[in-house]
């Protein structure tokens, strides 16, 4: 299994942040570069950290913020998501030279996902890492640090039950979170609902591999099919698993139709998953299958 990891981490996860942060980034970021102070949601109690995805700020008042600093947060925001190259480097910058910003929650935000569109888990991790000590309930973080960390382990992740920990922390705190999220008003109905859908399958996918890597392949299948059901753009990296988790527990019809459905989405997963349907039939002509 430690030989898929790469293949995994590229299957489906650019296409899914990618639409993850195209409603998320309307919610999280303020629509003007040129607004002082992005509005706290009205219900919100000042003494109670901040629900949903907004931006936690150290010094809500913040200090004036400069003509370049404004120039260089509109930079940022206008680079396209399409060059994660270019975008780090802009994020990375920014950070540099403004560290106290009042916008690095979202530059983090964003770099989260840059860093994993361009394969780079190690700074995906300590970026994302940072903007959840600002804004612990960026849920978008936490769906792709759910997802993600599970995904990227090999036999040699140091301390792998520490991982899977954070891992399972992070998926469940998405899960609870996103379905209560405010709407904001800049952001249409179809691609708020698009955004939440695509970070509960993240979420509900990562909290699925943490239980196939701890071997809990029962607990593993309700997981990864609340995931493959609520994505609008299913990852056949979680039929894949689904199908695994479903031979390991000897429901192969069930293995052999999320195995067909992985196969049936182009791309690097095709023959591996055919190859699964196979050998979930074979399995059933010579096994008892367990019971629903």
């Amino acid at each position: 299994m430690n030989r898929k990891s790469n293949k995994w981490l590229r299957t489906g996860l650019t296409a899914a942040t990618m639409l993850v942060t195209a409603a998320w980034a309307v919610a999280q970021y303020p629509p003007d570069p040129k607004t002082q102070n992005p509005p706290a949601p009205a219900s919100q109690d000042k003494n109670k950290p901040a629900a949903g995805n907004s931006v936690t700020l150290d010094d809500p008042a913040g200090a004036p913020v400069s003509a370049d600093e404004e120039a260089a947060y509109k930079a940022f925001l206008d680079s396209p998501q399409t060059d994660p190259a270019k975008r780090i480097q802009l994020g990375e910058d920014f950070v540099q030279k403004y560290p106290a910003s009042r916008y690095r929650s979202g530059i983090y935000s964003a770099l989260t996902v840059s860093y994993l569109q361009n394969g780079q888990v190690q700074k995906m991790e300590e970026v994302g890492d940072k903007e959840l000590a600002l804004n612990p309930n960026d849920v978008q973080v936490l769906a792709i640090m759910g997802q993600t960390l599970p995904r990227a382990m090999n036999a040699k992740t140091p301390e792998p039950d520490k991982v899977l920990a954070k891992a399972e922390q992070c998926s469940k705190k998405a899960i609870e979170l996103t379905p209560t999220l405010p709407k904001p008003a800049v952001v249409t109905d179809e691609a708020f609902a698009a955004a939440k859908k695509q970070t509960l399958a993240m979420a509900h996918g990562g909290l699925g591999l943490v239980y196939v890597r701890r071997g809990q392949f029962k607990e593993a299948i309700p997981e990864f099919n609340q995931s493959v059901t609520i994505d609008p753009t299913p990852d056949p990296v979680n039929f894949y698993l689904l199908g695994m988790a479903n031979t390991k527990t000897s429901h192969f019809d069930d293995a052999v139709m999320a195995y067909n459905k992985c196969a049936s989405i182009a791309g690097s997963m095709q023959e591996t998953c055919k190859k699964g349907a196979e050998e979930a039939k074979k399995l059933a002509t010579t096994q008892l299958s367990a019971p629903k």
